[in-house]
């Protein structure tokens, strides 16, 4: 693209489970953009809360947002969520589409500020709820030295601790899918999330798809998005939630490890896992990394869905 041109359409993918009045507060923030969205696609993971009703409010509070709302009859994770969102607004014929989670609020401008810049691939900064600066996208991320442990060696805030420090665009190694934005041509090429994911990782996963294929992605400093919640789940390695972690983890490196011993990366961290476990107390978390050693392959050698 030579420029972003006005009538270019925009849809916001957001996906929600049982966290409705998170929900709430993302409907009135997209409401209140000085640059209206064209849709607003709410895939509901099959919430057994009140999330049904905050919708069904959300009509009669803001009617003037273009909500429309695609419910789950099963809860298919963020991943899934987000590639039936994507693939719903894609098929809808939107030039770009905005990913964000149920608990991110966009400041007025956030909209008006991404729509205006002519890059495919765009996140906006977020911050907490005092004002400062949480994003935790990589600057720097790391498939090519096999003693880097975790891939994520820079994220904007380790860079940038104050907005009024960032240049106006920051170039991103990896996102989340909490304020990316998409263009319609970076589908094309490189298709869909991944739905396989479940949860965690299909937005690294993404973007080094996006990367690979020859798109640039970049922060945009005036772009602002409010976290409503701490990051508080990163280390919960021994939960359910810990197998996706690591499962994941070692999907992005078997697809995209750029050598042998980056690719050879899981079996050396599942081994020092079990080498700790009896000393930390980690027989759940054993059991987790043993079984994503198990199942990451699989998914691995699976093809990211087209669009």
């Amino acid at each position: 693209m030579s420029g972003t041109e006005p009538t270019e359409s925009v849809a916001v993918v957001v996906v929600t489970y049982n966290r409705a009045d998170l929900l709430r507060g993302l409907l009135a923030g997209l409401a209140a953009q000085d640059r209206a969205p064209d849709a607003v696609y709410v895939v509901d993971n099959a919430s057994s809360d009140h999330t049904a009703a905050v919708l069904a409010s959300a009509r009669d509070e803001h009617p003037g947002l273009p909500l429309e709302v695609i419910r789950s009859e099963e809860n298919l994770g963020g991943a899934g969520g987000f590639h039936l969102g994507v693939r719903t607004a894609y098929d809808a014929g939107h030039d770009r589409i905005w990913l964000m989670d149920d608990d991110v609020v966009p400041a007025p401008g956030c909209l008006r500020v991404m729509a205006a810049h002519p890059g495919p691939a765009l996140m906006a900064v977020r911050e907490d709820r005092s004002g400062r600066i949480c994003e935790k996208a990589a600057t720097r991320f790391d498939l090519v030295h096999p003693w880097a442990v975790r891939p994520k060696r820079e994220m904007v805030e380790d860079r940038y601790p104050e907005r009024r420090l960032m240049p106006e665009t920051v170039p991103l190694e990896n996102v989340a899918f909490e304020g990316f934005m998409v263009h319609r041509q970076v589908i094309d090429a490189v298709g869909l999330p991944d739905p396989g994911f479940f949860i965690f990782y299909d937005d690294v996963d993404y973007a080094v798809r996006v990367r690979r294929a020859g798109f640039e992605i970049l922060a945009l400093r005036d772009a602002v998005l409010v976290r409503q919640l701490d990051f508080d789940q990163q280390h919960d390695m021994k939960s359910w939630k810990g197998f996706y972690m690591y499962r994941n983890l070692f999907v992005v490196h078997l697809r995209y490890g750029r050598n042998p011993l980056v690719r050879l990366k899981p079996w050396l961290i599942t081994l020092v896992v079990l080498l700790l476990a009896p000393v930390r107390g980690g027989r759940a978390e054993a059991r987790n990394v043993v079984k994503a050693l198990r199942d990451a392959p699989r998914l691995a050698r699976t093809s990211p869905p087209r669009g």
